[in-house]
């Protein structure tokens, strides 16, 4: 395939976004004529064609959808990028792109990254949630600014990036209220035989929890597992199971959920940390954040 013109790619977005290569024409102010060659030029360079006749209307291939959804990005951030110039110099906001692992919960999430919301010049904020892999891959190519984790990424990853440790807290278990208080009682032999709900695969969490029951001689009866924090908590609202959460946001999950503690342990700890592109922490935000959960979050 030979390089792409973005005049033509540029030509091609705005005939799929206006419906037409007459629309297109009135957008650009260019000759219906010359945009069908310059879309001809295109299909060449790619080597396939984009669109193809619908009755008296024009539709995307299956290649012309994929090339539109890189195209939609290019040209959407392109005009983010001009109306952020627009704007006077003293009044542009910059972005602050951070990547959550999805095995970290929202209520520590939000009380995390809500620092650098209450700068004087605050950033705006965009997240981000994923697999810890995937984000690292963002990190890599510069799409993120920082990755938000349960654990340090790892060393042997080709991946240009380092570990800050943010903080660590105990945990709490925590169950629907009725279950609760029957496993309050007895708490921690009281969870052998009870209904678990578990983290998924990626959660350095699980892998701690499941070692602290096995040195505590308890065999729960596992019921389901979820990548997913806020769907794991929903079961645990409704009886399915106890879970596990870090003891510095039970408070808030108990309310929010309606979920009520069990009990509570500082032999399995639940550790943040933050992973950057750099050794040295620079970013306004990233230092607020920093601060924030060394001398507050996890005090």
């Amino acid at each position: 395939m030979r390089a792409l013109n973005y005049k033509h790619l540029h030509y091609f977005w705005t005939i799929a976004k206006a419906g037409g290569v007459a629309k297109a024409s009135e957008r650009l102010h260019v000759t219906p004529q010359s945009i069908s060659g310059q879309m001809r030029l295109l299909e060449e360079a790619i080597g396939e064609p984009l669109f193809r006749r619908a009755g008296r209307n024009l539709e995307l291939t299956d290649t012309g959808r994929m090339v539109m959804e890189y195209a939609e990005r290019a040209f959407s951030a392109g005009e983010e990028l001009q109306a952020a110039l627009r704007q006077p110099l003293g009044a542009r906001q910059s972005d602050f792109r951070v990547g959550v692992s999805n095995v970290v919960g929202r209520s520590l999430t939000y009380r995390i990254l809500q620092p650098a919301l209450a700068l004087d010049r605050a950033p705006r904020l965009i997240c981000r949630e994923g697999r810890l892999a995937d984000l690292l891959a963002e990190l890599s190519v510069h799409r993120l600014d920082l990755v938000i984790s349960d654990r340090p990424m790892d060393a042997s990853l080709n991946v240009r990036g380092f570990n800050h440790l943010l903080g660590e807290c105990g945990v709490a278990f925590l169950a629907a209220p009725a279950l609760a208080a029957r496993l309050r009682r007895g708490f921690p032999g009281s969870l052998d035989g009870a209904p678990a709900l578990l983290h998924g695969e990626d959660s350095a969490l699980r892998k701690r929890v499941l070692r602290w029951f096995e040195q505590q001689d308890i065999r729960p009866r596992v019921v389901a597992e979820f990548d997913d924090t806020a769907l794991l908590k929903a079961f645990g609202q409704e009886g399915a199971g106890f879970f596990v959460a870090p003891a510095l946001v039970a408070a808030q999950i108990e309310q929010q959920f309606d979920v009520r503690r069990v009990g509570e342990t500082d032999e399995v700890t639940d550790q943040i940390f933050a992973i950057s592109g750099e050794r040295r922490l620079t970013h306004p935000a990233v230092l607020a954040i920093s601060r924030a959960a060394r001398d507050i979050t996890f005090a």
